[in-house]
């Protein structure tokens, strides 16, 4: 170690000073720097020169403080006086000029900037870097195009040739589309097996290679043929309401001039399947199964269609072939027996005539005679004179009677949530079809389903085929009233969660003269009828409510 009053510390402390203080290029005379000399200087004094600036610069342990303010120079960012205090701090850790150990102080003491570092030693702060956001890699589009335009080019010239050979590749994907990955394992399992033991003579490695293989060929040969019969499928009957049993049959006849093995039908019912294991039939000889099809829920149910199933029991081949189409069974929604609604029932000069007898409307029916209490207006004077008596001009109804019902579908507006809106769905479907029974038009929006002027067995039909799911309640109203621009009624089936002036927004887009009004699906409030905002308001706990509150004529 050297004496810290000899003539490297009075050196390398003049040169630091210098550094700090920005002096010239050229060394100045030695001076001897003590602690008490360090400690005189002023933080505005510490200016750190660029590194390009100083060319006779030692390069110590002091120029790596320097590199954060260097950065932020060439980043186009001002030194700051963090930049200076951390020169400061970088000069008294220990082994440096003023830090402990250093030439400029005893040993064992700190420097003015270790004082606050446990055990004499400096915390260093480097400066903070700007953040750099790199761009985007993009492929240039001349890449892309040159690219799609290849494709296109190859496209033109293999479509042909994939057309002219279809007979040949069609039969080989349908053939390996048969195989199951249970079979392509035991197929892949049976060549490494037989790779092994042809290389390393294993004998039991050959075993297993032909047991592998020889299964797969088996299963492949029971695959193969073709199953002459014929399938018919029913489903009696096709419309049923929730809770209806419905039942179906199908029959398989063997049209072949020989025997015919066991065969495996399948047939699929809504989500499920059933799956039959027909007995071996003789030429010409016919079997018939009878199954169930479950009606718990509302909606439309596929059956089928038929497919045979050939292959193995194993399952590592699966050929099938579709011998029916597909029948469609719909589960109509419940409904309830209502009153006739005798609303809407608006005399118009463009509306549909009417059996009813009338002694003032626009449609003329006859003259009869005068009878007290009849309207002196309707005196036909002409026929009066010519008969002797008096003989006054009978009509018939001309009415416009529309009814449109939109069923808002959001599980969350109702509390119940799929149940409620099943409960609403019957309700609307209760509604259209009693209005079909007045002989009324009828318009329904129900979820993704529209129909208008309908009658009720296909009314039903599109509220089985209606989804449960949020919708906009203000543009199905607004459908509604595009389908049914002479509505007499709208009714608008909703949940108690559905906020009131929602609802009077949807339905203020029909006419003034249109009776509007909202059904409430609400399990917790009491059955009623009242109004508010120009609207009548129906609350209903279950479908049998329904009937009583429209006794009350709500709807007149």
């Amino acid at each position: 170690m050297s004496d810290p009053g000899g003539p490297d510390h009075d050196e390398f402390a003049t040169v630091r000073r210098s550094d700090l203080r920005g002096s010239s290029a050229a060394a100045p005379a030695p001076v001897r720097t003590t602690d008490q000399d360090e400690s005189t200087v002023s933080r505005s004094s510490l200016k750190v020169r660029p590194a390009q600036d100083q060319p006779g610069r030692r390069r110590s342990s002091g120029a790596t403080a320097t590199g954060g303010s260097r950065w932020r120079t060439l980043l186009g960012r001002r030194p700051s006086d963090e930049d200076t205090r951390s020169v400061r701090r970088n000069d008294a850790r220990p082994g440096g000029p003023g830090g402990p150990g250093g030439p400029s102080s005893p040993s064992g003491s700190s420097g003015s900037g270790g004082s606050g570092s446990p055990g004499g030693r400096s915390t260093r702060r480097r400066p903070e870097l700007p953040t750099i956001t790199l761009p985007r890699v993009q492929i240039p589009t001349t890449i892309t195009q040159t690219g799609a335009r290849l494709l296109d080019l190859t496209g033109d010239r293999i479509r042909p040739l994939a057309e002219r050979s279809e007979p040949v590749w069609r039969p080989v994907l349908r053939t390996i589309a048969w195989v199951s990955a249970l079979g392509w394992t035991v197929f892949a399992l049976g060549l490494l097996a037989w790779l092994l033991a042809s290389r390393y003579e294993w004998t039991e490695l050959a075993m297993i290679a032909v047991a592998c293989l020889v299964l797969f060929l088996a299963c492949v040969a029971l695959a193969v043929g073709h199953a002459k019969v014929e399938i018919r499928t029913d489903v009696d009957p096709t419309r049923v309401t929730v809770g209806d049993p419905a039942t179906g049959r199908i029959e398989v006849r063997n049209l072949s001039g020989r025997g015919m093995l066991p065969l495996l039908v399948e047939l699929p019912v809504g989500r499920s399947a059933a799956r039959f294991t027909l007995p071996s039939l003789g030429s010409g000889s016919s079997h018939e199964e009878l199954f169930v099809v479950p009606t718990e829920r509302r909606g439309v149910i596929q059956v089928g269609p038929a497919t045979t199933v050939h292959g193995d029991p194993l399952g590592l081949v699966r050929r099938t072939m579709e011998w029916t189409e597909q029948t469609e069974l719909f589960v109509h929604p419940l409904t309830t027996s209502l009153e006739p609604l005798g609303a809407g029932l608006l005399r118009d000069l463009e509306g549909q005539v009417t059996p009813d007898l009338s002694m003032s409307d626009l449609a003329f029916h006859a003259l009869r005679e005068y009878q007290p209490g009849d309207d002196r207006r309707y005196i036909h004077w002409r026929s009066t004179a010519k008969h002797g008596r008096l003989l006054v001009r009978q009509f018939l109804d001309t009415r416009r009677s529309h009814l449109a019902v939109v069923v808002d579908t959001s599980p969350e507006v109702y509390t119940g949530e799929d149940e409620a809106v099943e409960l609403a769905i019957s309700c609307a479907a209760s509604l259209a079809v009693r209005s079909i029974l007045d002989e009324q038009d009828t318009t329904v929006v129900c979820h993704d389903r529209r129909i208008s002027r309908s009658t009720a067995p296909l009314t039903l039909d599109t509220f089985a085929r209606a989804a449960v799911g949020p919708i906009d309640v203000f543009a199905a109203a607004g459908d509604a009233s595009a389908l049914a621009p002479d509505a007499s009624v709208a009714i608008l089936v909703t949940g108690s969660h559905r906020p009131f002036i929602q609802v009077q927004r949807a339905l203020a887009q029909f006419e003034v003269e249109v009776i509007k009004v909202a059904l409430v699906i609400d399990p917790d409030a009491q059955v009623g009828v009242r109004h508010a905002g120009g609207l009548t308001i129906l609350t209903v706990r279950e479908l049998a409510d329904l009937r009583r509150v429209l006794f009350s004529g709500a709807l007149a």
